[in-house]
């Protein structure tokens, strides 16, 4: 599982890095830290299950080259790409909303494109954690690299936990069955 972000301090609670703090919390729960591989652009933290392993990834090369780790990881964890769970913020859902999805366009999304440029393919799920959108006077770039203050960050960890709950889930349950209850929250 991939969570998109940016690496360093300045970026670390921004909207922009709702991926990396699903990740934290997850991580968190599950006892596991994350470390830096020697000479490799990713931050990883594994936790040992019946019969598999659950691998949370940080990518450390800034959100436009999310996907550059991705074919080699992927390569040698023999992990196929059905499988890949990427964890990032969308616009298109408020503050608070989370919406799992087998596969989809990315919408723009810098990230996202990086992936699909990387491996070729779109059909990967996402779990994407809502942002909102910025006021019409609003640059984009600066709204999402922003922080969230006041209801809008009570929303946002609110969101972060409920991310992270669907991705426990999904390592029992089927992916539909999780989409049918997380999706159902998030209309």
């Amino acid at each position: 599982m991939v969570g998109l972000g940016n690496p360093g301090t300045r970026y670390a609670g921004t909207r922009h890095n709702v991926g990396f703090r699903v990740l934290d919390i997850l991580a968190d729960r599950l006892g596991v830290s994350f470390r830096r591989p020697f000479l490799k652009p990713l931050a990883k933290a594994v936790h040992e299950l019946d019969g598999g392993r659950l691998v949370l990834i940080k990518p450390l090369t800034f959100m436009n080259r999310s996907g550059d780790i991705l074919p080699g990881l992927l390569g040698r964890t023999g992990t196929p790409i059905e499988r890949l769970l990427v964890v990032c913020d969308t616009l298109d859902l408020p503050p608070g909303q989370c919406r799992l999805k087998r596969k989809g366009s990315t919408a723009g999304h810098k990230g996202l494109i990086s992936i699909v440029r990387r491996l070729g393919r779109e059909d990967f799920m996402r779990l994407y954690v809502g942002i909102g959108r910025p006021a019409p006077t609003q640059d984009v770039v600066d709204y999402v690299l922003g922080e969230p203050a006041g209801e809008e960050a009570a929303q946002t960890e609110e969101s972060l936990r409920t991310a992270a709950d669907a991705i426990l889930r999904l390592v029992h349950e089927e992916p539909e069955r999780v989409m049918n209850v997380l999706n159902r929250k998030s209309t």
